[in-house]
């Protein structure tokens, strides 16, 4: 098995508008969809994580130098539509499965039951194989 992070940021696919601004009925089923998508994923035994992140205006960037206090700032001031939103966690058979989670994911509906259509990212998680290969 291998594991894969799938990325949710705030690029918006085919729907502009924030969700601050849908309906919020639009909201609940927008949410149910990625309720029911993590349940089914949960129970084939493929999600081991996946959550949903405050606004990047929470953000805090920390950096130390191990002998003084850390130094801690707002941001990072990155695009927008860069920081991440949310992200699931799983670990699959293959490369393949993640792509048609990540699928699943990019289809959860906006306004009107629309699917997003909003890019999602997939990162495989490095193992100790890859260090050794350095």
């Amino acid at each position: 098995m291998t594991k894969y992070l799938l990325i949710v940021d705030y690029r918006p696919g085919v729907v502009p508008e924030p969700m601050e601004e849908w309906a919020p009925e639009d909201v609940k089923a927008h949410m149910h969809y990625y309720d029911a998508l993590n349940r089914e994923l949960t129970e084939t035994g493929e999600l081991l994580d996946g959550n949903a992140l405050t606004g990047p205006e929470l953000a805090r960037t920390v950096t130390s130098d191990g002998r003084g206090a850390p130094v801690v700032t707002d941001g990072p001031f990155a695009e927008f539509m860069e920081m991440l939103a949310g992200y699931q966690l799983v670990d699959v058979e293959s490369e393949q499965r993640a792509i048609e989670i990540a699928a699943r994911i990019s289809q959860v509906p906006g306004p009107g039951g629309v699917p997003l259509q909003q890019p999602i990212v997939i990162r495989r998680v490095m193992d100790g194989a890859d260090f050794e290969a350095l």
